[in-house]
């Protein structure tokens, strides 16, 4: 079993995560309709990954979020109703082990260093890394039994 994975700006440690057995659960929080079918056409033929969910602002992500417990979260940092960096605090507070991936179109060292203190594990600018997203998710999977 592999410790770390390295993909882009984030490095995944797998003892958080048991990518031999779990199903990764995706939930999938951004205001755009677009990105989100994107993103869920991006991950749906993968094995052993499930989008359980998607919000449009932050109130229904922090919702539908402590409802489903998503043992992974691809996040914007600008929706409704306040910031995806709220979302990131909260789903960090509801599950430590959870990946969080942030995907935005303000990829400024400001938001992703305060991203990444915040707990995420990766930060991605959507207008050139998109792909990463996927490079993740195909890399967990092959790591599933």
């Amino acid at each position: 079993m592999i410790n770390n994975l390295m993909i882009g700006s984030g490095t995944f440690s797998t003892s958080r995560y048991n990518v031999k057995t779990d199903k990764l659960n995706v939930f999938i929080s951004d205001d755009s309709p677009v990105v989100r079918v994107r993103l869920a056409n991006m991950i749906a033929d993968i094995d052993g990954i499930s989008l359980i969910g998607e919000a449009a602002n932050v109130q229904d992500s922090i919702e539908k979020i402590n409802q489903l417990r998503p043992n992974a979260v691809i996040l914007d940092i600008c929706m409704p109703g306040g910031s995806g960096i709220d979302v990131l605090k909260k789903v960090r507070q509801l599950n430590s082990s959870a990946i969080i991936i942030v995907l935005t179109n303000y990829p400024f060292p400001q938001y992703r260093k305060i991203c990444m203190e915040a707990g995420a594990d990766y930060f991605f600018d959507k207008s050139n890394e998109f792909h990463k997203v996927l490079d993740i998710f195909k890399n967990l999977a092959s790591h599933q039994d």
